[in-house]
């Protein structure tokens, strides 16, 4: 599933090839894609506007356009291409083709269909919608503080890798990232969010940057499900401590990289190097 320095990689890659592109049309093959309207509404809308800015909020695309902002959440396995409208596709997974005046088409891939689009007028307040209504700040946010963080997570019951994968309080971070955070803490994935004091949660932000910053330096990570549509590689995954590492040795100290079950969730760690608080 693409996180935050995936889901940043295509946000730059977009931009830098469609730049201020015009969407003469577009065409919804799978109606449920659309979440705030019907298709017919989405289509109709879209169609004729240009785009403007390229930005993103968590694990959201956002395309700003002339008069709407075009939201994109790529869930599990949905991914963009840009490709000649005589170029052949796969009819059976691709439900959106945006028609572009250069003659090149933006292709939405969703194997499993769990992807999402909306469209928003931007006469209104985009974060008061319903699409980020229950998602908290992007990690990149500079308003994040351990104030925040503290407020929003030490009364809870939950582990620090559950409070990473919570959307509704650092958007952009999903299960690879966690796991890296967790090592480069020193905290076992396990331990109890209420321990944390305020210095951990600064440490916790400082951690959570710099780990995300490297990831978006390399691309992003390419694994499993998650490869690129773009022509670009993340090699982000030649990077990582802990995440799918099980069974290998240790960067730091050698010990044997273990994977356990937390909240539903493969999770690795060092059982050397992370403790519990």
């Amino acid at each position: 599933m693409p996180e935050l320095p995936e889901v940043e990689t295509v946000v730059r890659t977009l931009e830098q090839r469609l730049q201020q592109a015009k969407i003469c049309d577009a065409t919804i093959f799978y109606p449920p894609l659309i979440a705030n309207m019907a298709s017919d509404d989405f289509t109709n809308k879209i169609k004729g506007e240009r785009f403007v800015r390229y930005t993103r909020h968590g694990k959201f695309l956002i395309f700003e356009l002339e008069h709407y902002y075009f939201v994109s959440h790529m869930r599990m396995e949905g991914k963009y291409y840009i490709q000649r409208a005589e170029e052949t596709y796969d009819h059976k997974h691709v439900h959106a083709i945006f028609h572009l005046e250069n003659g090149w088409q933006l292709r939405y891939h969703d194997t499993r269909k769990f992807g999402k689009m909306y469209l928003y007028r931007k006469a209104d307040d985009l974060f008061q919608q319903k699409a980020f209504v229950a998602i908290g700040k992007d990690a990149f946010d500079p308003t994040i503080s351990k104030e925040y963080l503290y407020q929003k997570l030490h009364h809870k019951k939950i582990s620090l890798k559950q409070a990473l994968l919570d959307q509704s309080v650092i958007a952009g971070i999903g299960n690879i990232y966690a796991d890296e955070i967790c090592f480069r803490m020193r905290y076992h994935p396990g331990t109890r969010i209420y321990r944390l004091t305020k210095k951990d949660y600064e440490t916790l932000i400082l951690v959570m940057q710099e780990v995300l910053s490297e990831a978006i330096a390399c691309g992003g990570t390419t694994i499993r499900s998650y490869t690129s549509s773009l022509e670009v590689s993340g090699r982000f995954q030649l990077c990582l401590n802990v995440h799918m590492q099980e069974h290998q040795k240790c960067k730091i100290c050698g010990t044997t990289i273990k994977k356990i079950k937390l909240g539903g969730r493969g999770t690795y760690f060092c059982p050397q190097c992370q403790k519990r608080k």
